[in-house]
């Protein structure tokens, strides 16, 4: 963080919680002292939400300026309390700044810090700071209390140890704790937790509410109690002739373990009992963004379904390039797309291709995916890369900001002009016409930020483009979105004038 009271010279020094990469040299900056995972169940101390293991300080006319893209999310009609717990209650932000009544959560990783200037005077940085755990930091009292251990009890401790280790040596007890082991969540090096089969069937009443149905799985919905909580759940039952040993299985579900994101749908831990296989997940009580985009008498706003398309954008960002081992999806579309309370999106399935055998497929080709949503290069059989989900994600993005279906069974069935009957090629002529508008039958609030809308749609045609070489990553794709990176023309529109031209 520079501090800079003239404008021409400048002081530095690493933000609370921080310490420099190289002592000898500020410039080469500061990394975390000391690395939490703030969205794992440890920095909750006794159930208690109230005493954390790091602490939130606020520095006064500071700021983390670096324009919108540094920008997370945003709290509004706050005071300085109510952004510190926002900030305390969001574990993928680390940082905010509390601007007037804004308070702005910053996305990771920090890339600058300014204090003192004249466009941060009045700002209040906050930043989230590991407590420190000393010996020396514990009381007196407290010290002297642990020296005055009692000769019986420890001597009772002493006891019961080597009655467990006897226990735990006899051979039928290392026969059951073996077969546990193979599936354990601790085991494996993941944080969520294992469930027994009866404990699930117990909280599904039997697998009774049928929510949703794939090719290779169902998801029934339940309600399941921890630590005196009851929490709504949904369960994905995995069919049984998806054959993949134990070991496969908890391989693949601690890269998918590891994975946070605030557009991602939380797993909450999973089963293995004889040829079961089963994830628990969060319940999204709002459902899919496909029932609410083709199916509700009212569709969301266009503020709302922008905002949608660029947390799913953010989600797979997080997937292709922020993950320790990339996740290719595999099968985007607006049922794998669920909605939580504040209607955010979440990508659900996120970890289901890693989880499959390679050769099961949803459709009858060799491809994994949803007709209409499947890259071309996917049906040649050609190298699969993180391509085949923008080329997805484009054909959802255009049916977000459309809400039209990709391919609507009506227009087939009435065999409809073929300008009208790929949804994509319609959005292409009307960009090319001039005509967006007609887009959304000229909705106000689309006409009134009709530049954002033309930018979405050019995104949309970029990442449907036929040849993977041509569409963009999904980094670039946030970007363009977020409006930090111009949208250039798509070939698209340079192939289709040229026919115009050239008939």
């Amino acid at each position: 963080m520079c501090n800079s009271p003239d404008n021409r010279t400048a002081t530095c020094e690493c933000i609370p919680g921080y310490i420099p990469l190289n002592p000898d040299d500020l410039s080469e900056g500061c990394r975390p002292e000391r690395v939490l995972n703030y969205c794992a169940d440890d920095h909750v101390v006794n159930g208690s939400n109230s005493t954390r293991n790091f602490t939130v300080v606020v520095i006064d006319d500071a700021d983390f300026p670096f324009e919108s893209f540094a920008d997370l999310a945003r709290v509004r009609n706050v005071d300085e309390e109510g952004c510190r717990r926002a900030l305390m209650e969001d574990c993928y932000s680390q940082a905010a700044a509390l601007v007037d009544s804004r308070c702005i959560k910053k996305r990771m990783p920090l890339l600058n810090a300014r204090r003192n200037t004249s466009s941060t005077k009045g700002i209040k940085a906050l930043v989230k700071v590991p407590v420190k755990v000393d010996d020396r930091e514990i009381g007196t009292a407290v010290k002297r209390e642990k020296k005055r251990v009692d000769v019986r009890k420890l001597l009772v401790a002493v006891a019961l140890f080597a009655l467990f280790w006897a226990l735990y040596y006899h051979p039928m007890v290392r026969k059951i704790v073996t077969k546990r082991k193979r599936s354990s969540g601790n085991a494996i090096g993941i944080t969520f937790r294992q469930f027994a089969y009866q404990e699930l069937e117990e909280a599904t009443r039997g697998f009774s509410k049928l929510i949703g149905r794939g090719s290779s799985a169902r998801v029934y919905s339940g309600i399941l109690t921890l630590k005196d909580l009851q929490i709504d759940i949904a369960v994905k039952k995995l069919e049984a002739e998806i054959e993949k040993s134990d070991k496969e299985f908890t391989t693949e579900l601690k890269v998918i373990g590891r994975t946070h994101h605030k557009n991602l749908v939380r797993l909450l831990g999973f089963c293995i009992e004889n040829d079961q296989r089963l994830l628990v997940y969060e319940l999204m009580e709002n459902g899919t963004l496909s029932e609410h985009l083709f199916e509700a008498k009212e569709k969301p706003c266009w503020s709302l379904r922008a905002e949608m398309g660029l947390g799913i954008a953010r989600g797979l960002l997080y997937l292709h390039d922020e993950c320790a081992q990339q996740i290719i999806h595999c099968d985007i579309k607006p049922q794998n797309v669920l909605l939580d309370d504040n209607y955010s999106v979440k990508i659900a399935d996120f970890g289901l291709s890693k989880l499959l055998n390679k050769e099961q497929t949803r459709t009858n080709t060799h491809a994994r995916g949803t007709v209409g949503y499947i890259a071309p290069e996917w049906l040649r059989n050609a190298p699969i890369t993180s391509k085949v989900d923008i080329y997805s994600f484009g054909v959802l993005l255009l049916e977000i900001i459309c809400c039209r279906r990709h391919i609507e069974q009506h227009r087939v069935e009435e065999e409809s002009e073929e300008e009208d009957l790929l949804l994509s090629d319609w959005v292409l002529g009307c960009v090319i016409d001039g005509k967006l508008g007609a887009l959304v039958d000229n909705d106000p609030e689309v006409v009134s930020d009709i530049q954002r809308f033309e930018r979405f749609a050019l995104v949309g045609l970029w990442c449907t483009h036929p040849d993977p070489f041509f569409r963009p990553f999904m980094r670039n794709v946030v970007q363009m979105l977020e409006g930090t990176v111009d949208v250039c023309v798509p070939p698209q529109l340079y192939d289709r004038l040229s026919t115009y031209q050239n008939p």
